[in-house]
């Protein structure tokens, strides 16, 4: 089999679940209720959001916090200051695509 399949969990509770982990990619798999979160955080490698369903809060550095929905994908750039919420009633599910892997990346290069 050439390919590799990969199956996120499915349910309504927080989850944060890494789905891929390869040398050129990490894509994470997160799920937050309503009043859930993520600690404010650089990123730490070029970050695309995908989100799935919900609506998800963001604030990007100095920049005044934005609302974006299901079916929108956000692309942020690396060592951006974020943080990410779920002020909306109902479930906020989203994927983290991280370009390269910041796990694979050394110091330097």
């Amino acid at each position: 089999m050439i390919e590799s399949v990969h199956t996120p969990i499915q349910q309504d509770s927080r989850t944060i679940e890494t789905v891929v982990s390869a040398e050129s990619i990490l894509i994470n798999h997160m799920i937050m209720p309503t009043g859930e979160g993520l600690p404010e955080h650089f990123t730490n490698a070029h970050v695309n959001l995908v989100i799935l369903r919900g609506t998800m809060n963001l604030r990007l550095g100095d920049q005044e916090s934005v609302n974006y929905a299901t079916g929108q994908i956000i692309e942020i750039p690396q060592d951006t200051r974020m943080n990410v919420n779920n002020f909306s009633d109902g479930m906020l599910e989203f994927y983290v695509v991280k370009t390269p892997n910041p796990s694979f990346t050394r110091k330097g290069d």
